[in-house]
Protein backbone atom coordinates (compact mmCIF):
# COMPACT_ATOMS: atom_id res chain seq x y z
CA UNK A 1 0.00 0.00 0.00
CA UNK A 2 1.25 3.89 -0.93
CA UNK A 3 0.79 4.91 3.00
CA UNK A 4 2.45 2.30 4.43
CA UNK A 5 5.93 2.66 3.13
CA UNK A 6 5.34 6.60 3.70
CA UNK A 7 4.51 5.53 7.22
CA UNK A 8 7.26 4.00 7.87
CA UNK A 9 9.93 6.54 6.28
CA UNK A 10 8.28 9.11 8.76
CA UNK A 11 8.99 6.46 11.74
CA UNK A 12 13.08 6.89 11.16
CA UNK A 13 12.81 10.44 11.56
CA UNK A 14 10.99 10.75 14.64
CA UNK A 15 12.95 11.06 18.12
CA UNK A 16 12.26 8.72 20.95
CA UNK A 17 9.69 10.65 23.00
CA UNK A 18 7.82 11.13 19.88
CA UNK A 19 7.52 6.96 19.63
CA UNK A 20 6.64 6.72 23.06
CA UNK A 21 4.05 9.22 22.70
CA UNK A 22 2.27 7.89 19.82
CA UNK A 23 2.46 4.78 21.19
CA UNK A 24 -0.40 5.67 23.73
CA UNK A 25 -2.66 5.91 20.96
CA UNK A 26 -4.26 5.00 16.99
CA UNK A 27 -2.46 6.74 14.52
CA UNK A 28 -4.67 9.13 12.69
CA UNK A 29 -5.41 8.60 9.28
CA UNK A 30 -2.98 11.31 8.16
CA UNK A 31 -0.49 9.34 9.78
CA UNK A 32 -1.32 5.87 8.01
CA UNK A 33 -0.26 7.49 4.73
CA UNK A 34 -4.72 7.29 4.10
CA UNK A 35 -4.57 10.88 2.87
CA UNK A 36 -3.94 9.86 -0.51
CA UNK A 37 -6.86 7.71 -0.51
CA UNK A 38 -10.31 9.33 -1.88
CA UNK A 39 -13.63 8.32 -1.86
CA UNK A 40 -16.15 9.63 -4.72
CA UNK A 41 -19.81 9.49 -4.53
CA UNK A 42 -21.62 9.65 -7.56
CA UNK A 43 -20.69 8.04 -11.30
CA UNK A 44 -22.27 10.84 -13.40
CA UNK A 45 -19.79 12.90 -15.43
CA UNK A 46 -18.74 15.04 -12.12
CA UNK A 47 -17.26 12.05 -10.44
CA UNK A 48 -15.91 11.09 -13.29
CA UNK A 49 -14.12 13.72 -14.30
CA UNK A 50 -12.83 13.94 -10.56
CA UNK A 51 -11.83 10.84 -10.61
CA UNK A 52 -9.27 11.42 -13.47
CA UNK A 53 -7.90 14.56 -12.56
CA UNK A 54 -6.85 12.85 -9.42
CA UNK A 55 -6.06 9.76 -10.45
CA UNK A 56 -3.64 11.24 -13.15
CA UNK A 57 -1.88 12.60 -9.64
CA UNK A 58 -1.12 8.97 -8.42
CA UNK A 59 -3.82 9.33 -5.65
CA UNK A 60 -5.68 6.63 -4.56
CA UNK A 61 -9.33 7.01 -5.97
CA UNK A 62 -12.42 4.75 -5.29
CA UNK A 63 -15.82 6.25 -6.98
CA UNK A 64 -18.83 4.45 -5.84
CA UNK A 65 -22.22 4.63 -7.30
CA UNK A 66 -25.86 2.55 -7.21
CA UNK A 67 -26.13 2.13 -10.92
CA UNK A 68 -23.13 2.14 -12.68
CA UNK A 69 -20.53 4.38 -14.44
CA UNK A 70 -22.69 7.67 -16.56
CA UNK A 71 -25.65 5.27 -15.84
CA UNK A 72 -28.04 8.40 -14.97
CA UNK A 73 -28.94 11.98 -15.26
CA UNK A 74 -25.21 12.51 -16.93
CA UNK A 75 -26.19 9.75 -19.86
CA UNK A 76 -28.96 11.32 -21.09
CA UNK A 77 -28.58 15.02 -21.39
CA UNK A 78 -29.03 17.46 -24.12
CA UNK A 79 -25.06 16.25 -25.08
CA UNK A 80 -23.57 20.10 -25.42
CA UNK A 81 -20.17 21.97 -23.86
CA UNK A 82 -21.56 24.82 -23.32
CA UNK A 83 -19.25 27.34 -22.74
CA UNK A 84 -21.25 30.54 -23.62
CA UNK A 85 -24.26 29.66 -21.92
CA UNK A 86 -23.02 32.03 -18.63
CA UNK A 87 -26.38 33.52 -17.98
CA UNK A 88 -27.89 32.32 -14.20
CA UNK A 89 -31.38 30.96 -15.16
CA UNK A 90 -33.12 33.76 -12.95
CA UNK A 91 -32.03 36.00 -16.07
CA UNK A 92 -32.85 34.17 -19.09
CA UNK A 93 -36.21 35.54 -19.78
CA UNK A 94 -37.47 32.87 -16.82
CA UNK A 95 -39.09 35.25 -14.41
CA UNK A 96 -40.74 37.46 -17.25
CA UNK A 97 -42.34 34.13 -18.49
CA UNK A 98 -43.14 31.99 -15.57
CA UNK A 99 -46.77 33.21 -15.15
CA UNK A 100 -47.99 32.01 -19.13
CA UNK A 101 -45.48 29.18 -18.64
CA UNK A 102 -47.14 27.76 -15.01
CA UNK A 103 -50.85 28.16 -16.96
CA UNK A 104 -49.40 25.41 -19.54
CA UNK A 105 -48.94 21.51 -17.25
CA UNK A 106 -47.09 20.97 -20.49
CA UNK A 107 -44.80 23.88 -20.96
CA UNK A 108 -41.48 24.72 -20.55
CA UNK A 109 -41.96 25.02 -16.77
CA UNK A 110 -44.54 22.96 -14.39
CA UNK A 111 -44.53 22.47 -10.55
CA UNK A 112 -46.63 20.27 -9.70
CA UNK A 113 -49.30 21.68 -7.09
CA UNK A 114 -48.67 19.48 -4.19
CA UNK A 115 -45.33 19.90 -4.54
CA UNK A 116 -45.45 23.85 -4.07
CA UNK A 117 -45.38 24.38 -0.67
CA UNK A 118 -42.25 22.39 -0.53
CA UNK A 119 -40.38 24.14 -3.70
CA UNK A 120 -41.70 27.96 -1.80
CA UNK A 121 -37.87 28.66 0.09
CA UNK A 122 -36.28 27.62 -2.93
CA UNK A 123 -38.64 29.46 -5.43
CA UNK A 124 -38.12 32.54 -3.11
CA UNK A 125 -34.55 32.42 -3.11
CA UNK A 126 -34.52 32.10 -6.90
CA UNK A 127 -35.97 35.39 -7.10
CA UNK A 128 -33.88 37.15 -5.08
CA UNK A 129 -30.71 35.80 -7.22
CA UNK A 130 -32.31 38.12 -9.98
CA UNK A 131 -31.55 41.14 -8.11
CA UNK A 132 -29.22 43.27 -9.96
CA UNK A 133 -26.27 43.16 -7.65
CA UNK A 134 -26.35 39.32 -6.85
CA UNK A 135 -26.91 38.85 -10.83
CA UNK A 136 -23.52 40.54 -11.76
CA UNK A 137 -21.68 38.21 -9.06
CA UNK A 138 -23.05 34.82 -10.46
CA UNK A 139 -22.76 35.80 -13.86
CA UNK A 140 -18.80 36.77 -13.58
CA UNK A 141 -18.41 33.59 -11.39
CA UNK A 142 -20.14 31.34 -14.33
CA UNK A 143 -18.26 33.36 -17.17
CA UNK A 144 -14.82 32.60 -14.90
CA UNK A 145 -16.32 29.02 -14.38
CA UNK A 146 -16.85 28.38 -17.91
CA UNK A 147 -13.14 30.05 -19.48
CA UNK A 148 -11.67 27.39 -16.95
CA UNK A 149 -14.02 24.57 -18.34
CA UNK A 150 -13.02 25.21 -22.01
CA UNK A 151 -9.31 25.11 -21.13
CA UNK A 152 -9.84 21.78 -19.24
CA UNK A 153 -11.90 20.10 -21.63
CA UNK A 154 -9.92 20.75 -24.39
CA UNK A 155 -6.99 18.92 -22.11
CA UNK A 156 -8.65 16.35 -20.96
CA UNK A 157 -10.15 15.15 -24.21
CA UNK A 158 -6.62 14.90 -25.78
CA UNK A 159 -4.97 13.80 -22.83
CA UNK A 160 -7.89 10.37 -22.68
CA UNK A 161 -8.13 9.85 -26.22
CA UNK A 162 -11.54 11.11 -26.30
CA UNK A 163 -10.85 14.50 -29.17
CA UNK A 164 -12.91 12.89 -31.90
CA UNK A 165 -16.24 12.36 -29.89
CA UNK A 166 -16.27 16.68 -30.12
CA UNK A 167 -18.27 18.05 -32.25
CA UNK A 168 -17.28 22.18 -33.20
CA UNK A 169 -20.78 22.42 -35.39
CA UNK A 170 -21.93 25.57 -33.39
CA UNK A 171 -25.48 26.22 -32.33
CA UNK A 172 -28.19 28.03 -33.85
CA UNK A 173 -30.72 29.71 -31.26
CA UNK A 174 -33.73 30.72 -33.06
CA UNK A 175 -36.98 33.33 -32.72
CA UNK A 176 -40.60 33.35 -33.83
CA UNK A 177 -40.57 36.95 -34.14
CA UNK A 178 -38.97 40.39 -33.65
CA UNK A 179 -40.47 41.01 -30.03
CA UNK A 180 -38.56 37.75 -28.92
CA UNK A 181 -35.22 38.60 -31.10
CA UNK A 182 -35.21 41.84 -29.25
CA UNK A 183 -36.28 40.59 -25.73
CA UNK A 184 -32.80 38.44 -26.28
CA UNK A 185 -30.54 41.23 -27.35
CA UNK A 186 -29.15 41.76 -23.43
CA UNK A 187 -28.36 38.27 -22.85
CA UNK A 188 -26.34 37.90 -25.93
CA UNK A 189 -24.82 41.95 -24.90
CA UNK A 190 -23.63 40.19 -21.33
CA UNK A 191 -22.45 37.20 -23.33
CA UNK A 192 -20.40 40.00 -25.51
CA UNK A 193 -18.87 41.48 -22.58
CA UNK A 194 -16.67 38.43 -21.92
CA UNK A 195 -15.41 37.90 -25.54
CA UNK A 196 -17.88 35.57 -26.66
CA UNK A 197 -18.56 35.19 -30.30
CA UNK A 198 -21.95 35.24 -32.00
CA UNK A 199 -23.49 36.64 -35.23
CA UNK A 200 -27.64 37.05 -35.84
CA UNK A 201 -28.83 35.60 -38.72
CA UNK A 202 -31.78 36.05 -40.68
CA UNK A 203 -33.15 35.21 -44.36
CA UNK A 204 -30.85 32.87 -46.39
CA UNK A 205 -28.26 32.47 -44.21
CA UNK A 206 -30.65 31.23 -41.40
CA UNK A 207 -32.06 28.68 -43.98
CA UNK A 208 -28.28 28.20 -44.94
CA UNK A 209 -27.58 26.71 -41.29
CA UNK A 210 -30.87 25.01 -40.69
CA UNK A 211 -32.56 23.92 -44.10
CA UNK A 212 -36.36 23.04 -43.26
CA UNK A 213 -37.06 24.78 -40.75
CA UNK A 214 -40.68 26.12 -40.30
CA UNK A 215 -41.05 29.45 -41.60
CA UNK A 216 -42.48 31.18 -38.06
CA UNK A 217 -38.77 31.46 -37.53
CA UNK A 218 -37.77 34.61 -38.76
CA UNK A 219 -34.16 35.14 -37.22
CA UNK A 220 -31.38 33.37 -34.86
CA UNK A 221 -28.48 33.85 -33.22
CA UNK A 222 -25.15 31.24 -34.22
CA UNK A 223 -22.36 30.82 -31.88
CA UNK A 224 -19.83 29.46 -33.80
CA UNK A 225 -17.87 28.16 -30.46
CA UNK A 226 -20.31 25.99 -29.12
CA UNK A 227 -19.79 22.58 -28.86
CA UNK A 228 -21.52 19.32 -28.71
CA UNK A 229 -20.26 15.59 -28.22
CA UNK A 230 -21.08 12.73 -29.86
CA UNK A 231 -22.97 10.81 -27.42
CA UNK A 232 -22.71 11.73 -23.46
CA UNK A 233 -22.90 8.32 -22.01
CA UNK A 234 -20.47 7.26 -24.58
CA UNK A 235 -18.02 10.04 -23.53
CA UNK A 236 -18.75 9.77 -19.87
CA UNK A 237 -17.76 5.85 -20.00
CA UNK A 238 -14.15 6.71 -22.60
CA UNK A 239 -13.30 9.41 -19.94
CA UNK A 240 -13.88 6.82 -16.87
CA UNK A 241 -12.16 4.19 -18.85
CA UNK A 242 -8.68 6.66 -18.88
CA UNK A 243 -9.46 6.85 -15.13
CA UNK A 244 -9.37 3.27 -14.53
CA UNK A 245 -6.20 3.55 -17.08
CA UNK A 246 -4.86 5.83 -13.88
CA UNK A 247 -5.61 3.51 -11.42
CA UNK A 248 -8.93 4.24 -10.31
CA UNK A 249 -11.55 1.85 -9.22
CA UNK A 250 -15.49 1.51 -9.36
CA UNK A 251 -17.29 -0.07 -6.42
CA UNK A 252 -21.00 -0.36 -7.46
CA UNK A 253 -22.97 0.54 -4.19
CA UNK A 254 -25.25 2.86 -2.12
CA UNK A 255 -24.06 5.22 0.21
CA UNK A 256 -26.65 5.62 3.14
CA UNK A 257 -24.30 7.71 5.45
CA UNK A 258 -21.12 9.67 5.55
CA UNK A 259 -19.19 10.93 8.56
CA UNK A 260 -16.17 12.99 8.89
CA UNK A 261 -13.78 14.66 11.04
CA UNK A 262 -10.66 16.58 10.25
CA UNK A 263 -8.32 13.51 9.94
CA UNK A 264 -10.55 11.25 7.20
CA UNK A 265 -14.28 10.74 6.41
CA UNK A 266 -15.87 7.12 6.81
CA UNK A 267 -18.45 6.36 4.41
CA UNK A 268 -21.91 3.66 5.48
CA UNK A 269 -22.79 1.45 2.81
CA UNK A 270 -26.44 0.28 2.18
CA UNK A 271 -25.35 -3.70 2.99
CA UNK A 272 -23.89 -1.74 6.17
CA UNK A 273 -20.22 -2.17 5.85
CA UNK A 274 -18.06 1.08 5.79
CA UNK A 275 -15.06 2.44 3.92
CA UNK A 276 -12.59 4.57 5.14
CA UNK A 277 -10.67 7.26 3.23
CA UNK A 278 -7.94 10.49 3.25
CA UNK A 279 -10.80 12.84 1.40
CA UNK A 280 -14.97 11.94 0.29
CA UNK A 281 -15.73 14.23 -2.63
CA UNK A 282 -19.62 14.19 -2.93
CA UNK A 283 -21.16 14.71 -6.46
CA UNK A 284 -24.24 12.74 -6.36
CA UNK A 285 -25.81 15.13 -8.13
CA UNK A 286 -29.33 15.19 -6.93
CA UNK A 287 -29.22 13.55 -3.98
CA UNK A 288 -25.78 15.52 -3.21
CA UNK A 289 -27.71 17.76 -0.59
CA UNK A 290 -28.95 14.89 1.58
CA UNK A 291 -25.61 13.85 2.50
CA UNK A 292 -24.20 17.15 2.86
CA UNK A 293 -27.20 17.42 5.25
CA UNK A 294 -25.64 14.36 7.62
CA UNK A 295 -22.18 16.44 7.87
CA UNK A 296 -23.89 20.11 9.08
CA UNK A 297 -24.65 21.82 5.58
CA UNK A 298 -27.74 22.66 4.78
CA UNK A 299 -27.57 23.66 0.75
CA UNK A 300 -30.57 24.43 -1.03
CA UNK A 301 -31.03 22.21 -3.85
CA UNK A 302 -33.44 21.26 -6.05
CA UNK A 303 -34.08 19.05 -9.06
CA UNK A 304 -35.23 20.44 -12.33
CA UNK A 305 -36.81 17.03 -13.85
CA UNK A 306 -35.58 17.25 -17.41
CA UNK A 307 -37.48 15.29 -20.29
CA UNK A 308 -36.21 13.75 -23.84
CA UNK A 309 -37.30 12.21 -26.74
CA UNK A 310 -33.84 10.23 -29.13
CA UNK A 311 -35.17 9.36 -32.18
CA UNK A 312 -33.35 7.11 -34.82
CA UNK A 313 -30.44 9.78 -36.84
CA UNK A 314 -32.72 9.51 -39.81
CA UNK A 315 -35.44 11.14 -38.25
CA UNK A 316 -33.73 14.68 -39.97
CA UNK A 317 -30.91 16.37 -41.44
CA UNK A 318 -30.69 18.43 -38.16
CA UNK A 319 -26.95 20.53 -38.95
CA UNK A 320 -26.29 21.35 -35.31
CA UNK A 321 -27.61 21.87 -31.89
CA UNK A 322 -30.89 24.08 -32.56
CA UNK A 323 -31.63 26.00 -29.09
CA UNK A 324 -35.62 27.33 -29.13
CA UNK A 325 -35.42 29.00 -25.79
CA UNK A 326 -38.89 30.79 -26.19
CA UNK A 327 -39.86 26.89 -25.71
CA UNK A 328 -37.73 25.73 -23.35
CA UNK A 329 -36.03 22.83 -25.12
CA UNK A 330 -33.05 22.15 -27.61
CA UNK A 331 -32.95 19.40 -30.75
CA UNK A 332 -28.98 17.89 -30.99
CA UNK A 333 -27.68 15.42 -33.60
CA UNK A 334 -26.14 13.08 -31.48
CA UNK A 335 -24.32 9.44 -33.25
CA UNK A 336 -26.92 7.52 -31.84
CA UNK A 337 -29.84 9.72 -32.80
CA UNK A 338 -31.54 13.10 -32.57
CA UNK A 339 -32.80 14.01 -29.01
CA UNK A 340 -35.31 16.00 -28.51
CA UNK A 341 -35.66 17.46 -24.76
CA UNK A 342 -35.48 19.90 -22.35
CA UNK A 343 -37.75 22.15 -20.09
CA UNK A 344 -38.13 22.25 -16.70
CA UNK A 345 -40.19 20.54 -14.05
CA UNK A 346 -39.87 20.96 -10.49
CA UNK A 347 -40.78 17.76 -9.17
CA UNK A 348 -38.49 15.99 -6.92
CA UNK A 349 -36.81 13.08 -6.41
CA UNK A 350 -39.66 10.83 -5.47
CA UNK A 351 -42.26 11.90 -8.05
CA UNK A 352 -43.08 9.45 -10.94
CA UNK A 353 -42.34 10.44 -14.79
CA UNK A 354 -44.65 12.41 -16.35
CA UNK A 355 -43.55 11.41 -20.06
CA UNK A 356 -46.66 13.85 -21.34
CA UNK A 357 -44.01 16.08 -21.06
CA UNK A 358 -41.29 14.49 -23.62
CA UNK A 359 -44.22 13.74 -26.17
CA UNK A 360 -45.19 17.42 -26.14
CA UNK A 361 -41.74 18.44 -26.84
CA UNK A 362 -41.81 15.86 -29.80
CA UNK A 363 -44.95 17.43 -30.93
CA UNK A 364 -43.47 20.67 -31.03
CA UNK A 365 -40.08 19.98 -32.77
CA UNK A 366 -42.48 18.43 -35.77
CA UNK A 367 -44.57 21.61 -36.36
CA UNK A 368 -40.91 23.62 -35.79
CA UNK A 369 -39.24 20.89 -38.50
CA UNK A 370 -42.32 19.73 -40.37
CA UNK A 371 -40.32 17.33 -41.88
CA UNK A 372 -39.43 15.34 -38.71
CA UNK A 373 -40.10 11.77 -38.48
CA UNK A 374 -41.51 11.19 -34.73
CA UNK A 375 -41.65 7.17 -34.74
CA UNK A 376 -38.75 4.90 -33.27
CA UNK A 377 -38.18 7.70 -30.10
CA UNK A 378 -37.05 6.46 -26.97
CA UNK A 379 -38.24 8.82 -23.83
CA UNK A 380 -35.95 9.44 -21.19
CA UNK A 381 -36.36 11.70 -17.64
CA UNK A 382 -33.44 12.77 -15.92
CA UNK A 383 -32.66 14.80 -12.59
CA UNK A 384 -30.97 18.21 -13.20
CA UNK A 385 -29.55 19.33 -9.52
CA UNK A 386 -30.33 23.12 -9.40
CA UNK A 387 -29.27 25.98 -6.57
CA UNK A 388 -31.58 29.29 -6.78
CA UNK A 389 -28.09 31.33 -8.52
CA UNK A 390 -27.58 28.76 -11.08
CA UNK A 391 -24.19 28.89 -9.55
CA UNK A 392 -23.06 25.14 -8.40
CA UNK A 393 -21.46 24.57 -5.13
CA UNK A 394 -17.83 23.41 -5.09
CA UNK A 395 -15.70 23.74 -1.85
CA UNK A 396 -15.04 22.18 1.57
CA UNK A 397 -17.81 21.04 4.32
CA UNK A 398 -17.81 23.55 6.93
CA UNK A 399 -17.22 20.90 10.09
CA UNK A 400 -14.52 19.33 7.82
CA UNK A 401 -11.56 19.56 5.50
CA UNK A 402 -11.80 16.22 4.74
CA UNK A 403 -14.78 16.38 2.67
CA UNK A 404 -15.54 18.55 -0.60
CA UNK A 405 -18.99 19.22 -2.55
CA UNK A 406 -19.29 19.33 -5.95
CA UNK A 407 -22.74 19.34 -6.91
CA UNK A 408 -25.67 21.93 -8.05
CA UNK A 409 -24.36 22.45 -11.86
CA UNK A 410 -27.98 22.51 -13.04
CA UNK A 411 -28.08 22.10 -16.87
CA UNK A 412 -24.12 23.06 -17.14
CA UNK A 413 -22.96 19.74 -15.23
CA UNK A 414 -21.29 17.89 -18.42
CA UNK A 415 -20.01 21.35 -19.60
CA UNK A 416 -18.52 22.28 -16.47
CA UNK A 417 -17.38 18.78 -15.14
CA UNK A 418 -13.88 19.30 -16.48
CA UNK A 419 -13.03 22.34 -14.47
CA UNK A 420 -15.02 20.88 -11.49
CA UNK A 421 -12.14 17.59 -11.40
CA UNK A 422 -9.30 20.30 -11.74
CA UNK A 423 -10.52 22.42 -8.56
CA UNK A 424 -11.35 19.21 -6.54
CA UNK A 425 -7.51 18.05 -7.56
CA UNK A 426 -6.24 21.56 -6.28
CA UNK A 427 -8.61 21.07 -3.14
CA UNK A 428 -7.18 17.76 -2.27
CA UNK A 429 -3.28 18.98 -3.04
CA UNK A 430 -3.71 21.83 -1.14
CA UNK A 431 -2.64 23.93 -4.70
CA UNK A 432 -3.68 27.42 -5.02
CA UNK A 433 -7.24 27.33 -7.15
CA UNK A 434 -7.60 28.35 -10.64
CA UNK A 435 -10.50 30.66 -9.96
CA UNK A 436 -12.14 32.23 -6.99
CA UNK A 437 -13.80 29.82 -5.03
CA UNK A 438 -16.01 32.11 -3.16
CA UNK A 439 -18.86 32.63 -5.17
CA UNK A 440 -19.15 28.57 -5.26
CA UNK A 441 -19.01 28.15 -1.49
CA UNK A 442 -21.63 25.62 0.38
CA UNK A 443 -21.51 28.23 2.79
CA UNK A 444 -22.48 30.98 0.92
CA UNK A 445 -26.41 30.59 1.11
Amino acid sequence: MRGSAQVQGKSKSTDKGRRSSSALRAPSPRERGEGRDIAIVGGGIIGICAAAFLAEAGLDVTLFDRTGICEETSSGNAAAFAFSDVLPLAHKGMIRQLPKWLADPLGPLSIPPAYLPKLLPWLIRFWRAGAPGKYEASLTAQAGMMKLAEAEWMDLLDRSGTRPMLREDGSLELYEGEAEFRAALSGWAARERFGIGFRHVEGENLADLQPGLSPRFVKGTFVPGWKTVADPKLLGKAVWAYAQSKGARFEMARIDRVAADQDGATLTLADGTTRQAGHIVIAAGAWSHLLARQLGDRIPLETERGYNTTLPPSAFDVRRQLIFSGHGFVITPLETGLRVGGAVELGGIERPPNFNRSKALLRKAREFLPGLDPSGGREWMGFRPSLPDSVPVVGKAARSQSVIYAFGHGHLGLTQAAATGRLIREFVLGQTSSVDLAPFSPQRF
